[in-house]
């Protein structure tokens, strides 16, 4: 896109819209975020056409991303739009039948940062599984895995020197997931008490394990969130993939584009 129009645009939110600048960086990060969206679907902004729009809004859904997030990217690629058309560069606005997500339907809860810190601050270091239940919040949140990702999890397949771990989700596909420098910390932290247990055969790899010596159930990960969410207080439904969700839109709300967050 010309810099020029981009300039324009600027101008347009500031002078004609009397907009805020943390408003304004708000609606050129998310139109931003657009452009690399249709640019790797090789579509130029001027051909964009409403199901190009809505798929970019599904792909944000589907990733979790708050309703109130979805609503302020909305908006913001409807002003551009609007500016378009008002500037002569385009006849028709593809975002007239562009619809605001429904908060009416059941949309999955989002925690904030605070909340997070909350529920991490409220693990008790002293108990056998209370370092291993700090490896798993900051693994679910730091790399936004499934729950079936984490109980999988492998020694074998940690590279902790590179700061990646290999994850196998869906239809049995291997990925390579980074791994954030707290949860590295805690997951050696964790290592340590692993060490000390007495592992069942066949259990010698998982990463994550029961007093039992065996790897973590679906049914256990769900138990270990929910506690810590009520032990901090929090009253939203947690469950394991809320920290999956919190991940994606944190990382939107930071700057990372869709498609790098997806992968």
């Amino acid at each position: 896109m010309p810099g020029l129009i981009l300039k324009k645009y600027h101008s347009f939110l500031m002078l004609e819209k009397s907009l805020s600048k943390n408003t304004i960086e708000a609606y050129e990060r998310d139109l931003e975020k657009l452009l690399v969206y249709l640019d790797e679907a090789k579509i130029s902004y001027k051909e964009a056409k409403l199901e190009h729009l809505r798929d970019f809004i599904v792909d944000l859904s589907d990733l979790g991303i708050s309703p109130r997030s979805q609503a302020r990217i909305i908006s913001g690629i409807k002003s551009f739009y609007r500016f378009l058309q008002y500037d002569e560069h385009l006849e028709e606005d593809p975002t007239e039948l562009l619809e605001m997500p429904k908060t009416g339907r059941h949309l999955p809860e989002v925690l904030s940062l605070e909340e997070i810190n909350t529920i991490i601050s409220t693990i008790d270091l002293s108990k056998p599984e209370g370092q291993r239940n700090r490896a798993i919040i900051e693994t679910l949140y730091g790399s936004g895995l499934r729950v079936s990702e984490l109980i999988h999890l492998k020694i074998s397949n940690m590279y902790v020197d590179e700061g990646f771990m290999k994850v196998e989700g869906k239809g049995s596909k291997q990925r390579l997931v980074p791994l954030s420098l707290e949860s590295l910390k805690q997951i050696k932290s964790w290592m340590i008490h692993r060490n000390t247990l007495a592992i069942k055969k066949g259990h010698e790899d998982f990463l994550f394990l029961n007093r039992r010596g065996t790897k973590l159930t679906r049914v256990m990960i769900f138990m270990i969130t929910k506690d810590l969410a009520e032990q901090a207080g929090i009253k939203k439904n947690i469950s394991p993939h809320t920290f999956r969700h919190s991940f994606a839109t944190h990382l939107l709300e930071g700057g990372a584009y869709l498609r790098a967050i997806k992968q």
